[in-house]
C-alpha cells in the first residue's frame, strides 16, 4: 500500500511553534478506526485530523491521543490549510467537510486568514459539579454548561490575572463528567475582548493551546455580555493564540491563520 502524506500544522498562529499544533493525515481510502487512533496516540498532539476525499467535499475526523471527538476547530483550520497548500483544493474553492458535527466549511478570508463556519454551542447556567472549583484552584465564578453529549463547563471569572496564573489539578478535572473545562475572563490587552483557557485531561489533553470548539461556546456568551457580534479572543496557554469570532444566529465564524511545520509520509 502506498504511503500517506502526514503534516504537522500550527493553527491560530502566523509563526511556527505557537498556536495549536495538529497532525493532518491525507487518506487515499478508508482505514480502520484503530489505526487512526494509534497514529493519533503516536503523534501525541492535542488532535490529529484525517481527511478523505468524497464526491462533494471531504470526510473529516479528529482524534486526540485517547479518543475520537465530535468537534475540533484548530485541526479543521489545519486541514483546510493543508488542502489548499498541497494543491488538493484550488485556492479559491471553499473546503467542505462532512463531520460528526454536520457540514463544516472553511473559506479564505482577507490577508490569508481562514474562516471556519461552525455551530454555536450556547452555554446555560448550571450547578457546579463537586470538586470543580477545587480542581481549578478558584474559589468562585459563574458556571455554565454547553449541554453537548460531550459537554464542556464554562466558568466565568472577573480576575484575568488569576486566570492566566491558574495551575489546576488535571487529575481533579479528569474525574469530572465533562469533555473539558473552559475558564474565561474579560480581555486585559488592547484589541482583546476576552481571555480563556481550556483543560481536557480526560481526552488526553491536559491544557489545549488554542481551542476553536471552545470558542463556539465563548462567542455567544461574550456576544450577549458585551453587546457585540464580532470579537477577538485570546487563549492564554503557554503557546497562546488569537481567535477571531463572529456570531451569526446559530452559527459562529472562527478566523485564524496556519503555518506548516513539517511534511512527511507514513506507511498505513
Amino acid at each position: 500500500m502506498a504511503s500517506l502524506d502526514l503534516w504537522l500544522v500550527d493553527a491560530f498562529t502566523e509563526v511556527p511553534f505557537e498556536g495549536n499544533p495538529a497532525g493532518v493525515c491525507f487518506l487515499d481510502g478508508p482505514v480502520p478506526d484503530r489505526w487512526m487512533q494509534s497514529l493519533a496516540m503516536e503523534l501525541n498532539q492535542a488532535e490529529t485530523a484525517f481527511i478523505l476525499k468524497e464526491a462533494d467535499g471531504h470526510r473529516l475526523r479528529w482524534f486526540t491521543p485517547v479518543s475520537e471527538v465530535d468537534l475540533c476547530g484548530h485541526a479543521t483550520l489545519a486541514s483546510a490549510h493543508g488542502l489548499w497548500e498541497s494543491g488538493r483544493l484550488p485556492a479559491g474553492q471553499p473546503a467542505r467537510f462532512a463531520t460528526r458535527s454536520g457540514l463544516l466549511t472553511a473559506t479564505r478570508a482577507e490577508g490569508g486568514a481562514i474562516a471556519l463556519d461552525f455551530p454555536v454551542t450556547r452555554p446555560s447556567p448550571a450547578p457546579a459539579p463537586a470538586g470543580l472549583f477545587e480542581a481549578l484552584g478558584l474559589v468562585e465564578g459563574a458556571v455554565f454548561s454547553n449541554g453537548l453529549p460531550q459537554p464542556d463547563y464554562l466558568i466565568v471569572t472577573q480576575d484575568t490575572t488569576r486566570l492566566r496564573r491558574l495551575e489546576p489539578s488535571y487529575g481533579g478535572i479528569r474525574n469530572l463528567p465533562v469533555r473539558g473545562v473552559i475558564v474565561t475572563a474579560p480581555g486585559d490587552e488592547p484589541g482583546i475582548d476576552f481571555v480563556s483557557r481550556f483543560f481536557a485531561p480526560a481526552f488526553g489533553v491536559d491544557e489545549d493551546p488554542v481551542t476553536g470548539s471552545a470558542h463556539c461556546t465563548l462567542a455567544p456568551y461574550w456576544a450577549n455580555r458585551l453587546g457585540k457580534s464580532t470579537m477577538v479572543g485570546y487563549q492564554a496557554s503557554k503557546r497562546g493564540g488569537r481567535v477571531g469570532v463572529r456570531v451569526r444566529g446559530d452559527r459562529v465564524e472562527l478566523t485564524g491563520r496556519a503555518v506548516t511545520v513539517f511534511k512527511g509520509t507514513i506507511q498505513p
